[in-house]
């Protein structure tokens, strides 16, 4: 007789974590502040001030926000930092830079408020196929946050998982 076939992995206490579920869903957005400037490259502190105070926020309501400078002006950091304090209430996140410095630092806040008591002392594989919408970064921030509370650490799929962390319980 036939022993009847067994799903392991289905019976394993394992817990597969998918990072793309946690990618936060909320529009990104870019503010070019080249369209504040004296002629696209001089920035005179009043005007901007003045256009700062007239700025639409609510376009950037509950959406992440990329601050960047398309002409070749060299800006103050605190041109910067007064649109951010104009956007406080409206944006989630503000940063100043690239399309993927806004995107780390979304990542970085998504993981740092992930609640990780459901993998305290488990064996957690972390899924990892060719995810684009998910940065490196990403990996590594989430790896260095469970290598301290989990029992065993993977990366890949639970039929092949490559060992990262096995805490060695005496």
């Amino acid at each position: 007789m036939e022993e009847p076939l067994i799903n392991r992995v289905a019976n394993s206490p394992l817990i597969s974590l998918d990072l793309a579920q946690f990618r936060p869903k909320a529009v990104r957005t870019s503010l070019d502040l080249a369209s504040f400037l004296d002629q696209g490259l001089v920035l005179r502190e009043r005007e901007f001030r003045a256009q700062m105070s007239q700025l639409d926020t609510t376009k950037y309501h509950n959406k992440f926000v990329r601050l960047y400078c398309s002409s070749s002006a060299i800006l103050p950091a605190w041109a910067y930092h007064l649109v951010t304090v104009t956007l406080a209430g409206q944006a989630l996140i503000v940063v100043q830079g690239t399309e993927s410095d806004l995107e780390l630092m979304i990542w970085a806040d998504a993981l740092a408020k992930l609640d990780l008591s459901p993998y305290y002392d488990k064996p957690v594989i972390i899924k990892g196929c060719d995810n684009e919408l998910v940065p490196q970064t990403a990996y590594l921030t989430l790896i260095q946050r469970l290598q301290p509370i989990t029992k065993q650490l993977m990366y890949g799929e639970a039929c092949s998982a490559v060992p990262l962390f096995k805490r060695n319980i005496p």
